[in-house]
């Protein structure tokens, strides 16, 4: 079984965010981590290795930093690495990044392509289901748990307060969600390993079956109009009530606003 894991490397928001004069994120002035929803992507392709010996891929897009990122699934367990970048790439929405990862995954053979549910530097969830219409295999989103039988793919699919169960044959893509399990810790031998692997690079010529006119800045039909750092809220409202008073406000303002 071959698998490819699509990871994104992601401000850590934790410390803030910059931004470029166009509007777009400064990557490089940020603290950077691997994207948590495709690192539990990536933690179910290491156990679908442990468990049928499957190869896993992992695949980046980003500035030669996100190399980072790479390393790190390396040392979680990954065999091999792949870095595309290219000036050409850079600016891209979700619709150039899609194109750009199907087009170097055009050069891969696959069983099985899982990436996260959403980055949490645009939180759009469109990448993925974008990745599986330009390869034109299934998709099967929100995954919390998967399940492998014979040459299909078991998912069950988070919904509301429940699930569906979902099967797709491979070749497929499966969006993770980060609830679906618990990453593991890269080990020591795991991270020397990995600063000795060699990341094979992409660019612009390396991409498959993809036109100029849908890759970067330019190819991306969404543009950013304005882009700040999150608004302060308000106080809010304050009340002090004895707690039969307060429990009654709390329920008023819950059907008010029809919560309950």
């Amino acid at each position: 079984m071959k698998i490819v894991v699509c990871i994104k490397q992601v401000p850590d928001t934790k410390g803030g965010v910059k931004f470029n004069p166009d509007g777009t994120l400064d990557r490089s002035a940020m603290l950077a981590i691997m994207n948590p929803d495709d690192k539990a992507g990536l933690e179910a392709a290491l156990r679908l290795k442990d468990q049928y010996g499957a190869e896993v891929t992992v695949l980046t897009m980003g500035l030669p930093k996100a190399e980072e990122v790479l390393r790190e699934a390396l040392a979680m367990g990954a065999d091999k690495g792949i870095l595309v970048t290219d000036r050409v790439l850079g600016g891209a929405d979700t619709w150039a990044t899609s194109q750009t990862i199907a087009g170097a995954l055009r050069n891969l053979d696959y069983d099985l392509i899982i990436t996260g549910r959403q980055a949490i530097d645009g939180d759009t969830a469109q990448v993925g289901p974008q990745i599986s219409e330009h390869l034109n295999i299934p998709v099967i989103s929100y995954a919390q748990n998967l399940k492998i039988e014979g040459d299909s793919v078991i998912v069950e699919r988070q919904f509301d307060d429940r699930y569906h169960v979902l099967k797709a044959k491979m070749p497929c893509l499966i969006t993770a969600l980060a609830e679906l399990n618990e990453p593991r810790y890269m080990t020591p031998g795991g991270i020397f390993d990995a600063y000795d692997a060699e990341i094979t690079v992409w660019g612009r010529a390396n991409l498959v079956d993809v036109d100029d006119s849908n890759l970067g800045l330019k190819g991306s039909p969404t543009q950013i109009a304005k882009a700040s750092d999150k608004v302060r809220k308000g106080a809010g409202e304050k009340v002090a009530l004895d707690p039969t008073e307060s429990v009654d406000y709390i329920m008023d303002k819950l059907l008010t606003k029809h919560v309950i």
